[in-house]
């Protein structure tokens, strides 16, 4: 049965330049708009635009780094334990870890893993897809950290189980979401007009704060739940960086990317957050060592998972990984084809992983 298009805004060059003069009273001059294109054509890419000067964020503090003792996959002491930063707080951080994994099977963070079938009866995987892809550029415009995304995600998905959108009213859940996420996470936050204006100001300033009241009584105001780039902490990234003699920036920033790119895909909503943590750190050993087994004891003993458990998500974030899933999404893949990012997304990988790898490790 035919419905009704969305009424979503794509930008050009030749536009941008047009709106600009006319608005150029109402709005400041540095600006530019990163509008969501139509959110039912996935044979096309979002239209992209050139980089907006943003507003001056404070300073983040400067963490402390200091050096990790060394550890081996066999060693079964906690690497986290053995540092000499205060900030992975060593004593404590199995106690954390514990109830990070009880909060995050608590029904009332997660979404229903069938939503899209049972709630909604206008939003497909494909505009939730498009959605998100359009969120990652507008995290980039406007300089957010990485939980501030996995968070406005978690709150989409999580108000969709509850409550039935149109496909009309869907970009403004998704501004209104990284709206409360913003406020939540960042030091300076964009104000609701930054989020009027990168919608082309397709919304009101009131119906914004309308929706954001909407999310915040549904979710009941749990804002604070785990999500992947929690779990996708130093705990483990730090043994795989000593067990496979890979880079700390480049395992870093590809482990970042695979986390973002299975936000795109509806299929990865029903996986716990620690698992899809999990699944990504697998995922980017075989890219960055294909020919050493993925996991090891010590992986499987901090993050409470099998590689048989894992195999279903690495598969398809694998998929994704090579654009055999949600080729269309360009947004995150051309954020980590960046020089400052180490170019990761473009690191060659296998088309297969074999088998052998899902196989207990001893």
């Amino acid at each position: 049965m035919a419905t009704e298009k969305p009424q979503c805004v794509r930008i050009t060059r030749a536009a941008a330049k047009r709106s600009a003069t006319t608005a150029e009273a109402e709005l400041p001059a540095m600006k530019k708009r990163a509008v969501l294109g139509e959110i039912t054509n996935l044979s096309e890419p979002i239209s992209s635009v050139d980089p907006i000067k943003k507003p001056k964020r404070a300073a983040k503090t400067k963490k402390v780094k200091k050096a990790v003792t060394k550890l081996e996959c066999d060693e079964k002491r906690d690497a986290n334990a053995a540092s000499e930063d205060p900030q992975i707080c060593g004593p404590y951080v199995s106690d954390i870890y514990a109830y990070l994994h009880k909060m995050e099977v608590e029904p009332k963070r997660r979404p229903l893993p069938d939503y899209l079938e049972k709630v909604q009866k206008d939003v497909t995987a494909n505009m939730r897809g498009v959605l998100v892809d359009w969120l990652v550029e507008v995290a980039e415009e406007y300089k957010l950290c990485p939980e501030t995304l996995f968070l406005s995600i978690s709150y989409i998905d999580r108000f969709l189980s509850s409550k039935t959108v149109t496909r009309q009213r869907l970009q403004l859940l998704g501004v209104s979401s990284m709206l409360i996420a913003s406020k939540y996470e960042e030091i300076s936050p964009p104000n609701v007009e930054d989020f009027c204006y990168i919608t082309d100001n397709t919304y009101a300033k009131e119906e914004v704060v309308k929706m954001e009241a909407e999310i915040l009584k549904s979710l009941k105001f749990e804002m604070g739940n785990p999500t992947v780039k929690t779990f996708l902490s130093r705990r483990l990234t730090d043994v795989a960086q000593q067990s496979y003699k890979t880079g700390n920036a480049q395992l870093e920033f590809l482990g970042h990317c695979l986390a973002e790119l299975s936000l795109l895909d509806y299929s990865c909503v029903k996986f716990l957050p620690s698992l899809v943590a999990a699944s990504v750190v697998f995922l980017a050993n075989f890219i960055l060592c294909p020919n050493l087994r993925p996991w090891c004891s010590t992986l499987q003993e901090y993050s409470g998972y099998k590689p048989a458990d894992l195999k279903e998500c690495v598969l398809l974030i694998h998929d994704l990984y090579l654009s055999r899933r949600g080729g269309s999404l360009h947004a995150t893949r051309e954020k980590y084809k960046t020089h400052k990012l180490k170019c990761v997304s473009n690191l060659p990988s296998s088309p297969e992983i074999p088998v052998s790898y899902f196989e207990d490790v001893n």
